[in-house]
């Protein structure tokens, strides 16, 4: 909540429920850019209330878990960013593009005409959140330049462009979710540092155009990977961080946990309060409170309190329900300690 010293949030998924989701089957698909049925254990005809059911209950968890700022949990996503990516005009899914990804292949979208958004997406989503919590309310959608960068051009034949053309569809969303009474909208970029020289390029350019007009409390969020499926030997620094000084945006989410990040960098950053990533998502390991207390301080030479706000590295997708919820009833009560500490 606003004006709330180390205001605790999430950063995206909860842990879907086995009745919901074969996450064995997920994982193999490393993170789906085109739709994956497969996956659901639910037949079609019951999967809209399943998901309804699962998103209570990852609302509940949160709630008692004391987390200030919440989301749906994205229970209705195969991946963070397919559910929007896929629901747009202009993509061929039926003859996708096959990435080489190690042993892995990886099927596309491509783009083969221009980029509309045919209608809302997750604005249902926000509605369904909203009515079922009296909690500030975060709504995750992909951002403009990780979105160019799991599709294939087979039209705008330019990066830059191609980024552009996402960043005006998903600023129409973002739009229409302030419209729909969103607290905090946040994009997903974690593509800015995997092409370091495009972010320089026009990655500011694009989020800026994707945030165009909305008023809200604005994040991006910057990761190396969910923690369960990535390697633990991650890098101890973004390739591009500083840069976001530049943007409109209001908040920069980063993962510090895992990778033991040098939060030195936060010094450039002083006009952004920082959702600073300080639970550990590549295990089910329940951190004590001392423990997450010390990852935050180590943030507040570099950021001010007030504008520091305690999470986990990423979203919890591929956690245990239970660990989930133990790692952020630890998180709330490390902010706690904090709270009376420099309250």
């Amino acid at each position: 909540m606003p004006g709330k010293l180390f205001s605790t949030t999430v950063v995206g998924s909860y842990p879907q429920p086995a009745w919901l989701v074969d996450s064995e089957a997920l994982k193999a698909l490393v993170v789906p850019r085109v739709r994956a049925p497969q996956v659901w254990r639910v037949a079609p005809e019951y999967l809209l209330e399943a998901q309804n059911d699962a998103t209570i209950l990852a609302i509940r968890d949160q709630e008692q878990a004391g987390i200030d700022t919440i989301t749906d949990g994205e229970m209705r996503r195969e991946s963070y960013s397919n559910r929007f990516g896929t629901s747009l005009d202009g993509i061929d899914m039926e003859q996708p593009f096959i990435r080489e990804l190690g042993e892995f292949r990886i099927p596309m979208p491509r783009v083969v005409g221009p980029l509309v958004r045919p209608g809302p997406v997750e604005v249902e989503d926000l509605q369904f959140l909203r009515a079922h919590t009296s909690r500030r309310s975060k709504i995750t959608l992909p951002g403009p330049f990780t979105l160019s960068k799991q599709a294939k051009d087979d039209y705008y034949h330019d990066a830059e462009a191609v980024a552009m053309a996402y960043a005006a569809v998903v600023n129409a969303e973002a739009l229409d979710l302030q419209a729909a009474g969103a607290d905090v909208i946040q994009l997903d970029e974690p593509w800015l540092r995997d092409d370091p020289d495009g972010a320089n390029s026009y990655g500011v350019k694009a989020i800026n155009r994707a945030l165009e007009g909305v008023t809200c409390t604005t994040c991006i969020h910057l990761c190396f990977g969910y923690g369960f499926v990535v390697s633990k030997d991650k890098p101890k620094a973004y390739a591009f961080l500083e840069q976001l000084a530049d943007c409109v945006v209001d908040q920069i989410s980063v993962e510090a946990a895992q990778p033991h990040l040098d939060l030195g960098v936060f010094r450039g950053l002083t006009n952004k309060a920082i959702v600073l990533g300080v639970v550990d998502l590549s295990n089910n390991d329940i951190e004590s409170a001392e423990v997450l207390s010390h990852r935050i301080r180590r943030a507040l030479p570099f950021v001010a309190a007030e504008r520091l706000i305690p999470a986990p590295d990423c979203g919890m997708k591929y956690l245990s329900r239970a660990a989930a919820i133990g790692k952020l009833t630890a998180l709330t009560a490390a902010a706690a300690q904090l709270r009376q500490e420099f309250g």
